[in-house]
Order: C-alpha cells, then sequence, then structure tokens
C-alpha cells in the first residue's frame, strides 16, 4: 500500500499510520474545503452586525417603531385569499358542529377529509391556524430587496422602471412582486426595509467563485466588505485558499497560515491549528492528484441500500445486497 486518502479525523491518522505506516497520507481535499466552509460561515456569525448595512439606507436610519397589526390581530389582513378561504371553512366546519352534525357528517357534506375537519374543529379561531408552512416563506424578491429599498429612498417609486432594472441582473420573479412590495411601501405607515441576509447566505456569497455569482449577489458583498475589514480579510484568505486546492499548489501553505494567523479571525485560528497539527497530509492533499471521491461514493450507494431496508431486514441481508450490487 502506497497512498491512504482519508478524513482529517486523528483516528483516521492513527489508524493509517497504524496499519500502513510506509504509505503516504492524503488529507481529502472535499473535507479541506468543507472544513473551510464551516470555519468561513462562523467568521461571518461573529460579525453578523456588519450585515446590517444591506438591511437599511445608513444614511437614513430608521427608528424602531411598533410593527403596523391587522385590528383583527389576526397575521394575515383582509382580502388575503387564503385568509378568507381558511375563515370562511372554520365558521361553517363550527356552525354545522353546532347544529349538532357529526364529524363525519360535515367531512361528507364539505368533501373534507376527517383529518382537515378535525384541525378546523379543534382551532377555536380561524388565526390559529395562521401559522408553521403559511408564513415567512422565501420569495424570490428578498435578494433584490436591499436594491430595492435603495432605489426607493434615491426617489424612484416606479415599480416597474425598477422590475426593469433587476431582471438583467438576475431576478427571475414576477412583476407583480415588485409593484406588492411597493404597494406595502406606500401604505404602511412604517418604514419597510429587506431583513440582512444571514451569516450563511454571505459565507455562500464568499466560497463561490467570484465570476460564477450573480451580479446583484456581488453588489451586496462589495458593500459588506467595505464596511467590516475581518470579513474582507476572510475572503481573501479563502479565495487565497481555493487557489492553493485547485491548482494544486500545497508548497504555499506556510504562507497561507502565517496570512491567516496575522488578522482577527478566531474561528480561522482554530481552523489553521487544527492544518498544522496534520501538516504534511494536508500539503499532500493539495499537491498530490489523490481524493476520497471514488469511496465516498461507495459509501453513498451503501448508505442507500441500508435506507431501503431500514427496520426491515437483518445485517446478512445487507451484506448479501452489498455483495451483488458490487
Amino acid at each position: 500500500m502506497e497512498v491512504v486518502c482519508r478524513d482529517r479525523a486523528p483516528f483516521f491518522a492513527e489508524g493509517a499510520t497504524a496499519g500502513a505506516p510506509q504509505a503516504v497520507q492524503v488529507a481529502d481535499r472535499w473535507h479541506l474545503w468543507h472544513n473551510l466552509s464551516e470555519a468561513a460561515e462562523r467568521c461571518v456569525a461573529d460579525h453578523r452586525g456588519c450585515l446590517r448595512v444591506l438591511a437599511s439606507d445608513p444614511a437614513q436610519p430608521a427608528p424602531e417603531l411598533e410593527k403596523f397589526e391587522d385590528p383583527s390581530g389576526s397575521p394575515w389582513p383582509r382580502g388575503h385569499r387564503f385568509a378568507d378561504r381558511t375563515r370562511a371553512n372554520h365558521a361553517t366546519v363550527h356552525e354545522l358542529l353546532a347544529a349538532g352534525l357529526s364529524r363525519r357528517a360535515i367531512g361528507r357534506q364539505l368533501r373534507m377529509t376527517s383529518r382537515t375537519v378535525k384541525l378546523f374543529a379543534d382551532a377555536a379561531t380561524p388565526e390559529d391556524l395562521f401559522r408553521g408552512q403559511w408564513q415567512g416563506w422565501p420569495s424570490k424578491l428578498d435578494a433584490f430587496k436591499p436594491y430595492l429599498d435603495d432605489r426607493w429612498n434615491q426617489g424612484c417609486t416606479n415599480a416597474w422602471a425598477v422590475w426593469e432594472e433587476i431582471v438583467p441582473l438576475g431576478y427571475q420573479g414576477s412583476y407583480q412582486r415588485v409593484r406588492a412590495y411597493f404597494r406595502e411601501k406606500r401604505t404602511s405607515p412604517n418604514p419597510i426595509t429587506a431583513r440582512p441576509p444571514s451569516p450563511r447566505v454571505v459565507a455562500g456569497w464568499i466560497l463561490r467563485r467570484p465570476e460564477t455569482l450573480p451580479e446583484i449577489d456581488h453588489l451586496r458583498l462589495k458593500a459588506v466588505l467595505v464596511h467590516c475589514p475581518e470579513l474582507d480579510a476572510l475572503t481573501t484568505h479563502v479565495r487565497s485558499f481555493a487557489q492553493m486546492l485547485t491548482e494544486r499548489q500545497g508548497e504555499r501553505l506556510a504562507e497561507w497560515l502565517d496570512a491567516v494567523r496575522r488578522d482577527d479571525l478566531p474561528n480561522l485560528h482554530t481552523l489553521a491549528a487544527g492544518i498544522e497539527r496534520d501538516r504534511d497530509a494536508v500539503i499532500a492533499g493539495l499537491t498530490l492528484p489523490w481524493n476520497s471521491g471514488v469511496v465516498e461514493g461507495h459509501v453513498n450507494r451503501i448508505k442507500m441500500l441500508k435506507r431501503q431496508m431500514f427496520g426491515r431486514a437483518g445485517f446478512a441481508l445487507l451484506r448479501k445486497r452489498v455483495l451483488l450490487a458490487s
């Protein structure tokens, strides 16, 4: 055995050393990138306050005002199709219950399943049904709301004009969504602004190839990096590591580790310390062509076979299926 390609966990290194001391140990590149991704997301989370620059216009900070609520106390306003249908069905079910009909009879009369009838019957008010998956759904417009807020603050209140501006930037939604967002801005007593992106979203911008990042995300990332030197340094380190990984430049690892230690990024320091302990295997992984891709494919296939039989067969049958599928 000449080469052992492995994960970076210590027990894998110990096992490879004990079983094949003569072999070259190679840290798998996918796991190296995965470790860097997790460290980058933690770094962004530590500076989540810097992401607020994308939520509102810094020149015009919006005061904290009470959130406008519908007088009925409902999270859905009157005139919303789903809300109106839910209120009507709730009232009908409770009227039939009050008239003495059973739930089964109500289901037959209204052509509802027993579970649906039970939901309406158990809810004291229709607002009790407005929860869970019906609230907070992501929209195709979410990524472009900071741009819409900027244009609104600049005095452009024409929804059609702004829609024509964001389509070349990658927006694939309808004009009606933009018009509804601007209508909400006009009618709401409080300023409507987009929420700042999550640390995972911003980490995804940093980890992607710059040339594949949509223009709108590129502009938003640029705004964050201008206001946060630490995240700017993180982006430099991530892209430098990506170049080492894709171009097999393992000899640059020592230089990269020194550059990381000079910046105030504790989570990246933790990653650098782990890489330092496994330095020879990491350099081999960033230099040699070997990786664990084939092995990971076999592992995923075996897991798929195991899950197909979960709770319905024993190890003997699983072993036979794995051997026959090999």
